[in-house]
């Protein structure tokens, strides 16, 4: 075995396999003109030694460093974490590692990550942006020609593949689930309408509305923001304080939910009792409260794994036709979702004695 504080090198690994060095490169780059004796003995090999490819100079001789850039908004939000396992999942089954940057909702930051990441000289950029008007990213994507994925996001002049999610139709069946058990005073909370995301799910709750019978929304309280607790709680917490309030709300996603929750809360009001809601997103916790919440579900970490796969397609068939893909959402009733009070004096009153 080679001494521990010296890295033994490829020409090591070529004599101790009986291959020549060229060898040893084609087997672990997994060349198909490598037979899979050849393989097992330079493995074998780079075992025994503790072999460590140099990166930096495979890269160079390569033109590839094997890397995909994936900036995300918050990674602390539960469905990021479902993305980035599974695009991670299908980029690693290909050879691939990824650099992860969390731009913590500032367009600004995510330009300056753009270009950090095409410096690194990443083969790949997977993006889910906080805005898609900001002038300084549009402008870090349009310098650069490195495939990019698009996650549920259209930014017009840029040509990309995308992974969407069909959230008008989600919206549009708790809404109306909502509506048949005799909700008119619905609540939505949805965050800024420079997204993809929150257009989409307007539409759904809108048409919900429309396909009722309702033309005129005036009992309707929609609350455009960001897609953070802090919103969530606020935007709640004003709307609980109106004169005649919402029986029911819809919050656009799970960190908006957090706050929605805790505003009812500080005000003394259970979900499934006081007041309907419904959560886009099924955050297992939701599930283990009492009542469990209604949600609108879909799945991250397919959205990763698809996204990983329009990449990879890409990075082989550059001139291909661009390819959008939209993955369905899901309305799941649970016990928060009920008909509303005949009389909304008594959660008013109860609010009123419980508030701190």
């Amino acid at each position: 075995m080679a001494p521990s504080d010296q890295q033994p090198t490829i020409k090591e690994v070529a004599r101790l396999a009986g291959v020549a060095p060229s060898s040893v490169s084609r087997a672990l780059n997994d060349h198909p003109d490598v037979s899979p004796e050849m393989r097992a003995r330079v493995m074998e090999a780079v075992e025994e030694l503790r072999y460590e490819p140099d990166f930096l100079a495979q890269s160079l001789r390569l033109g590839s460093t094997r890397t995909i850039g994936f900036i995300v908004s918050d990674i602390s939000n539960p469905l990021f974490a479902g993305i980035v396992k599974g695009a991670e999942q299908e980029l690693e089954s290909h050879g691939y590692s990824i650099l992860l940057m969390n731009s913590l909702g500032d367009p600004m930051l995510e330009a300056k990550h753009i270009g950090v990441l095409r410096q690194r000289r990443v083969d790949g950029f997977i993006l889910s942006l906080q805005s898609e008007t900001n002038s300084e990213t549009l402008r870090a994507l349009r310098n650069q020609s490195t495939p990019v994925v698009l996650l549920d996001r259209e930014i017009r002049g840029v040509a990309t593949d995308a992974v969407l999610f069909d959230h008008s139709t989600g919206v549009a069946e708790a809404t109306s689930a909502l509506l048949k058990l005799g909700h008119r005073k619905i609540n939505f909370i949805v965050g800024s309408a420079e997204t993809r995301g929150s257009r989409d799910r307007l539409k759904g709750f809108q048409r919900a509305y429309a396909a009722f019978g309702i033309s005129s929304l005036d009992d309707v309280v929609i609350e455009v923001g960001s897609y953070s607790r802090d919103f969530g709680f606020e935007a709640t917490k004003m709307v609980l304080e109106r004169d005649d309030p919402p029986t029911a709300i819809i919050a656009a996603n799970s960190q908006i939910g957090v706050g929605t929750l805790a505003a009812l809360n500080e005000h003394g009001l259970r979900h499934g009792e006081d007041v309907s809601l419904v959560i886009c997103d099924d955050v297992e916790l939701l599930r283990l409260m009492d009542p469990p919440v209604s949600v609108v579900a879909r799945d991250a970490e397919k959205m990763g794994t698809v996204a990983a796969e329009l990449l990879l397609a890409r990075m082989q068939e550059p001139e291909s036709p661009l390819r959008s893909v939209v993955l369905p959402t899901l309305y799941i009733h649970r016990g928060s979702t009920v008909a509303p009070r005949n009389d909304r004096r008594t959660a008013t009153a109860a609010r009123d004695i419980r508030r701190p």
